[in-house]
């Protein structure tokens, strides 16, 4: 499969829709679409292409379809078929707000969004907690969201535990699901969490991504050694996509964590890197894997007049320029060989830097699989990767 392939690009010319679709399609193995129901709706996409509102339009008319139908199931008493259709009109929802631009209606679609992949997930998985994680900030808000999915198959009282940090555009009710499903199986916890400019932070609490996630890294760890189910000695830190910088940068400075897993390298300058993105869009608004505000929004920046050059100002202290040296502990980075989102050459760049006498990179191939960005088109190929590594150092 090359990244041209339909499955990759399936909008052939348009990259913005062709990435999103593919992050949702994803998420079919874990019950959270169906390429079904999402081939019906890129059907009727491909006649709208050039019609601002059709993105939304069918994502959203798919997710409604589906949110009535588990309503029903819910008052019927049926809650596990209705948690089924929860957790896919959920993720149509987050699908048809990636689009929209930011203000009240994409906070509500948000809204909407982890309200039904919120009850679609402890529908179906009773081993999930919905937990607040306390956070100070400037903001009014006091704790970050998130989900501690509790460990299987053991009958250790204390578990293993990895705390999971998300991407640019991603969210913990899809992080729980592609990455805490296979950890419990495993005997480990998972805590996902919505990090600051991540998910429902971001969407509803508008705290915006910082370059210090040490402090959001450091207030997941207090959390979790708190619990009777952790064992302290063994958690820890992974981030993927936009995630890859905040688990190094955890890393390196909360030296509590057993170790660190970037699945993705992310780039050590972003603002050369989003400004190249802009120059691009500017170019052709289809040939980016992002929107032409998502940058600006997630650095709270979608209110200044100059909200560009705000956001790429803000770019400039995430870097891992003397920040990678101080990594001394297990780390590993797993890196797509055809990553059209993030270059390949970032993740030795990376793993090159690190201190650590444990570190280890792979770059997954056509025949590895999972060699799109993140591991996108099969996500449990990095997922096994990852959690082999982890085995090994238990």
């Amino acid at each position: 499969m090359s990244a041209n392939s339909p499955w990759i690009a399936h909008i052939p010319g348009n990259m913005v829709w062709s990435n999103a679709i593919l992050v949702t399609k994803g998420m079919a193995p874990y019950g959270a679409v169906a390429l079904g129901e999402i081939d019906q709706v890129c059907e009727k996409l491909r006649a709208r292409q050039t019609e601002p509102q059709a993105w939304w339009e069918e994502w959203s008319a798919m997710g409604k379809r589906l949110h009535a139908r588990a309503d029903g199931l819910e008052a019927a008493g049926h809650r596990m078929s209705a948690g089924n259709y929860y957790l896919r009109a959920g993720m149509y929802y987050f699908t048809a707000e990636r689009f929209i631009h930011p203000g009240p209606e994409k906070r509500e679609m948000g809204r909407i969004a982890i309200d039904c992949q919120t009850k679609g997930i402890l529908r179906r998985y009773p081993n999930v907690e919905r937990v607040e994680v306390p956070f100070e900030d400037t903001h009014t808000s006091k704790s970050l969201p998130a989900f501690f999915m509790k460990a299987q198959n053991t009958t250790a009282v204390r578990a293993p535990t990895i705390v999971l940090f998300n991407g640019m555009d991603n969210c913990k009710e899809m992080s729980v699901l592609f990455a805490g499903l296979e950890f419990a199986a495993r005997g480990w916890n998972t805590l996902a969490i919505d990090g600051p400019g991540q998910g429902e932070s971001l969407r509803l609490r508008e705290l915006y991504a910082r370059h210090d996630y040490e402090v959001a890294g450091t207030a997941a760890y207090d959390f979790v050694a708190a619990r009777s189910d952790v064992d302290v000695q063994k958690v820890f830190v992974m981030g993927y996509s936009f995630g890859g910088y905040y688990a190094a940068r955890v890393a390196a400075f909360e030296k509590r964590y057993r170790g660190g897993i970037a699945m993705s390298a992310l780039h050590w300058d972003l603002h050369g890197w989003q400004r190249d993105i802009k120059r691009r869009q500017d170019a052709d608004p289809n040939g980016t894997p992002q929107s032409a505000f998502h940058f600006r929004w997630i650095m709270g920046c979608i209110d200044d007049p100059n909200g560009a050059e705000t956001a790429l100002e803000k770019a400039k202290n995430f870097s891992l320029v003397g920040v990678a040296e101080k990594i001394t502990g297990p780390f590993i980075i797993v890196h797509a060989a055809e990553d059209t989102v993030v270059p390949v050459a970032n993740a030795p760049r990376l793993f090159d830097a690190i201190s650590s006498t444990d570190k280890h990179l792979k770059i997954l191939n056509a025949e590895d699989g999972g060699h799109y960005h993140a591991q996108a088109d099969n996500r449990q190929v990095g997922i096994d990767y990852i959690a082999d590594w982890i085995e090994d150092r238990l």
